[in-house]
């Protein structure tokens, strides 16, 4: 089973996927439901144990592991139950 780094490596390289058109949802404690989700355009760097992300002009540091569902277009590509 492919990574979520690894997918999400993938849809930004791949010429055809729109990275802004990917959603990510990770767990976010102290959020509604423990769940925040950021669209790829506010995706600003994917490192090897986090992504980079823009967030009400401060960026945060999200761990994979904290990365529950990566969806394109309203279709789910990955899942962590």
């Amino acid at each position: 089973m492919r990574t979520s780094h690894a997918l999400l490596l993938r849809l930004l390289h791949d010429p055809q996927f729109e990275f802004n058109r990917v959603c990510v949802m990770y767990v976010d404690r102290g959020a509604p439901a423990d769940m925040s989700a950021v669209y790829g355009s506010c995706i600003k760097h994917l490192d090897r144990g986090w992504m980079e992300i823009e967030s009400d002009t401060k960026m945060k540091f999200i761990p994979y592991h904290r990365i529950r569902r990566i969806v394109y277009d309203g279709k789910t590509l990955w899942r962590k139950d």
